[in-house]
């Protein structure tokens, strides 16, 4: 379905506009795609019907269905598992140098909040942490992924990428053809929304955050104010995880590499 460039960048400003991120042309390619839902729904014959619609500024509900359509929110259980290894074995050196026994975690832009979730499976099927309160929070601009990842329920397809079978059927119960975790799981993670652009939810101070795949969404300036939101909600001794295709280097002065885990990061002193 063909679009004018005006139309195109009606888009783009409404995307950047509630969540700070960009959509370069080369991801226009999925306007179609991720707006024909709500298409359907308004009966708008094309994106420039839907364009003008927004153009009048009268329906703040619409941009804000048509930025949640827009984002990228591929997310899925484990994802690169060798990562998730890393982390691991950081946060056990991190438990092994902590009196206190109380971690706090927070996955930013968790989308459907199949991160969140792995992470806790992870730790309470390790005995290591047995005894530890383990704060986990999950957030996201998107009102309808936060939705989504409290309610803890999945498609086949969904539940199938990247969870074990052996976990599927310890966390989850079957609800005809969907999944959804169990109340002991839902109970170990919480979800808010939150704009990266904001200032960090609580705990003010989070030992790990995991900021994976949405840095590369935003134009450098905003990119640099989101680290220095990270930098002021990370503790002394933090952990800073971003996506394989990410890096703090080069982007901020806030973080430096940590010196053991490589492709982790911790906040510079």
């Amino acid at each position: 379905m063909a679009m004018s460039r005006s139309s195109a960048a009606t888009f783009a400003a409404i995307l950047e506009a509630h969540t700070g991120q960009q959509l370069g042309s080369s991801r226009h390619w999925r306007i179609e795609m991720a707006l024909a839902p709500l298409m359907r729904l308004r009966k708008l014959a094309s994106l420039d019907h839907l364009a003008d619609a927004l153009s009048q500024g009268r329906e703040p509900a619409l941009a804000e269905a048509v930025s949640d359509a827009l984002l990228n929110n591929e997310t899925f259980f484990y994802r690169e598992p060798a990562a998730f290894d890393l982390l691991g074995e950081a946060m056990l050196a991190m438990r092994e140098a902590r009196a206190a026994r109380r971690l706090a975690i927070w996955c930013a832009g968790c989308s459907t909040g199949q991160e969140a979730y792995s992470l806790a499976m992870r730790f309470a099927e390790d005995a290591r942490w047995e005894g530890w309160t383990i704060d986990i929070l999950g957030t996201d601009v998107s009102r309808v992924v936060i939705a989504q990842a409290r309610s803890g329920l999945y498609s086949q397809f969904e539940i199938q990428r990247g969870l074990p079978v052996r976990a599927m059927m310890r966390w989850f119960d079957s609800e005809g053809d969907r999944w959804r975790a169990s109340a002991a799981l839902r109970g170990r993670v919480r979800f808010a929304c939150h704009n990266l652009l904001d200032v960090p939810p609580a705990p003010s101070r989070c030992d790990v955050i995991l900021c994976r795949n949405v840095l590369l969404y935003f134009a450098e300036a905003r990119r640099t104010a989101v680290f220095e939101r990270l930098a002021g909600a990370i503790a002394p001794d933090g952990i800073l995880m971003l996506g394989a295709g990410e890096t703090a280097l080069r982007q901020t002065d806030r973080f430096q590499p940590d010196g053991v885990h490589r492709g982790l990061y911790r906040p510079r002193p």
